[in-house]
């Protein structure tokens, strides 16, 4: 069955493999999902991924992370949707959890985190906030 908005039911995957306490996950891989999991290990959300190649459709697999049984992701929140994108200028850049978590944001110059676009001094749209 096709997925109407492929970034969400990447998030909700993951939402749901933490709260049922699996080791990994396995998702439908696209060059934006391999993206954002390069943000979540980068920034230690997540313990690793890789992409399984398949004739048909490559599996992105992510391996989720816990520290002493609780999950590095406490949340996700998916904020551009399909019906409704948000665009930020590059000095309206969000703080998620007043710097505690990221904000992931999809720039001229590739996703990047809010604290990069502010390096960067680049505007784009709020893919989702990460805690």
């Amino acid at each position: 069955m096709p997925v109407t908005d492929p970034i969400s039911d990447f998030l909700t995957r993951i939402r749901n493999a933490v709260k049922a306490r699996k080791k990994f996950v396995d998702i439908p891989s696209s060059k934006t999902k391999v993206g954002l999991a390069e943000i979540l290990k980068n920034n230690r959300f997540i313990r690793d991924f890789n992409v399984i190649e398949d004739n048909k459709q490559n599996i992105l697999r992510i391996h989720l992370q816990y520290l002493k049984g609780i999950s590095s992701i406490t949340g996700l929140k998916r904020i551009s949707t399909p019906g409704l994108h948000t665009y930020v200028g590059k000095d309206e850049l969000p703080k998620v959890l007043n710097g505690l978590g990221i904000a992931i944001i999809s720039t001229p110059k590739g996703l990047l985190t809010d604290k990069q676009a502010k390096q960067e001094a680049v505007g784009g749209e709020v893919i989702c906030h990460v805690w």
